[in-house]
């Protein structure tokens, strides 16, 4: 008898982002921006996608969630909150057009903190975990050539500045197949020292 992964309890297939998102009158401000990229270009992922930066993302058997959430407690917990820096716009040439952060250090030295755990990400060979190498909140993606064309040499004049205070990592999923992401878990960022880390962990 074959059996459909996906119906089986505990079984059930997820994808992931783990992301930084913007305080509200920032994401506001953004959200602006993508609305207005859809009504010129019609690009439909620009009004759907929510304005974040994407640290992570795979796809996991649901049953793994609680092992996940603990080790990014890890990270969360022993990671500083920071100051993102927005300027401008970038591309990633014939499919996406990006707001630029300026300050990617910080950003890429959490990102070096998770990569370590990517093994609990995996859920086999053909399903590895993405982690982006080019911080950036998309403003659309999977563009059509004219869509991208148009929109890049519009946005490549047009200036944006914004700045938020990461504190939270924000844990996303969806069930495969679906369009909307859902928040699983919120995860302040504290600085503890690892012994308390440690401690709070396994104490």
């Amino acid at each position: 008898m074959q059996y459909d992964l996906v119906s089986i309890p505990g079984y059930a297939v997820n994808e992931y982002v783990l992301v930084l998102a913007p305080h509200q009158e920032l994401w506001k401000k953004i959200q602006k921006v993508k609305e207005d990229f859809f009504e010129k270009y019609k690009a439909l992922n620009a009004r759907w996608s929510k304005p974040h930066i994407t640290l992570a993302s795979f796809t996991q058997f649901e049953m793994m969630e609680e092992r996940i959430v603990n080790r990014m407690k890890t990270v969360a917990m022993s990671y500083h909150p920071f100051k993102v820096e927005l300027k401008d716009f970038g591309s990633f040439p014939t499919h996406t057009i990006f707001i630029n952060v300026a300050t990617k250090e910080p950003v890429r030295n959490l990102v070096k903190l998770i990569k370590p755990w990517q093994k609990l990400m995996r859920m086999d060979n053909d399903h590895k975990p993405y982690f982006p190498d080019e911080p950036n909140i998309p403003i659309a993606r999977k563009l059509m050539p004219w869509q991208y064309e148009k929109g890049w040499l519009e946005y490549s004049h047009r200036h944006f500045t914004g700045r938020f205070i990461a504190d939270t990592l924000i844990l996303l999923k969806r069930r495969k197949g679906d369009k909307t992401y859902q928040v699983l878990q919120r995860l302040p960022l504290q600085n503890l020292p690892v012994d308390i880390v440690q401690g709070e962990l396994f104490g």
